[in-house]
């Protein structure tokens, strides 16, 4: 078969630092994510066409939009002869915690390594999508683009060298997210943070992660739920998120299994043993955030272990 003129590749929003994981633990989600268009042009270079579902606030520059830098990246590594027009459709809100920038870039690399031939394997494209992020908001972080791109749990064992590793996902998983109607820039959730933190904080947060990866390997949910404890970045991002307090007190309420801010916010996730817990603690969470003024989103998905998936392809 012929490489492809075309393809449109679905790629998934994703949850990052999942509570005591900060910038080293991310998680993807069945919906929602962002869909982009490649096609194969005569002339080298990457031409963004078309971005939709924005407002018109992204940039079509290819030096700033995300899938257009992974693209670039990946076509100058490979040396390709041809270059590419991107057309952007977001299905997700926007500085919503959930990895935005990240799914469209890794739907851009996925789609643009297809219609090379696809040279290279799902792995190999993650550092593109890091110089995306970075395009971004200033950091190579990998918590999203990482289980964006390989789906499931996805442990960020080192940056230097990059040193990526996919977790075990119990069966049943259920997850709730909410996005309250209101924005954090990464940016600005990153400024905040404490530069220094106790040793005390640092051994919690590493008892934690160590113990959250354990139970994954496990099948152990109770020690799931007592693992997702964040006492380095949520006690100072919940700041920013109006009625946070009371969405985490309602998830808990409602029998998951833990619940925190996803990535920098504002949207929070709780994790659940079952879809049916996912359901009924998503309606109190949304709740919640409207007795605090906002209304919200909710999501409801398994834990998604596939990654980007292909929607359309031209021949």
């Amino acid at each position: 078969m012929s490489n492809p003129r075309s393809v449109t590749v679905f790629a998934p929003a994703t949850v990052a630092n999942v509570a005591s994981g900060f910038d080293v633990l991310g998680f993807a989600l069945e919906r929602p994510g962002d869909a982009v268009t490649v096609r194969r042009t005569e002339g080298r270079g990457v031409v963004v066409t078309s971005i939709s579902g924005d407002d018109g606030r992204l940039p079509k520059d290819p030096a700033k939009n995300t899938a257009a830098v992974a693209a670039r990246a990946f076509l100058e590594a490979v040396g390709s002869p041809f270059g590419v027009e991107i057309a952007v459709e977001k299905r997700m809100p926007l500085a919503s915690g959930l990895g935005s920038s990240a799914a469209s870039a890794v739907a851009a690399v996925h789609a643009v390594n297809l219609l090379a031939g696809g040279p290279l394997a799902p792995r190999e494209l993650l550092p593109f999508t890091l110089l995306a992020e970075k395009a971004a908001c200033g950091s190579a972080h990998a918590d999203n683009a990482a289980p964006s791109l390989l789906g499931g749990f996805v442990l960020i064992r080192s940056y230097e060298p990059l040193d990526v590793l996919r977790l075990p996902v119990p069966p049943g998983l259920a997850c709730a997210v909410v996005h309250p109607h209101t924005e954090v820039k990464t940016e600005d959730a990153r400024r905040i943070l404490k530069k220094e933190i106790r040793l005390a904080d640092a051994i919690r947060q590493w008892g934690n992660l160590a113990a959250l990866v354990a139970s994954l390997y496990e099948g152990d949910l109770a020690l799931l739920g007592r693992s997702l404890q964040d006492v380095v970045a949520e006690p100072v991002r919940s700041l920013l998120i109006p009625g946070f307090a009371g969405v985490k007190r309602a998830a808990l309420a409602a029998g998951v299994l833990g619940c925190s801010i996803s990535g920098s916010g504002p949207s929070v996730f709780a994790l659940c043993a079952a879809a049916d817990i996912a359901e009924r603690a998503g309606a109190a969470m949304v709740e919640a955030f409207r007795a605090a003024g906002l209304g919200s989103d909710l999501f409801l998905s398994a834990v998604n272990t596939t990654g980007p998936v292909v929607l359309a392809r031209e021949d």
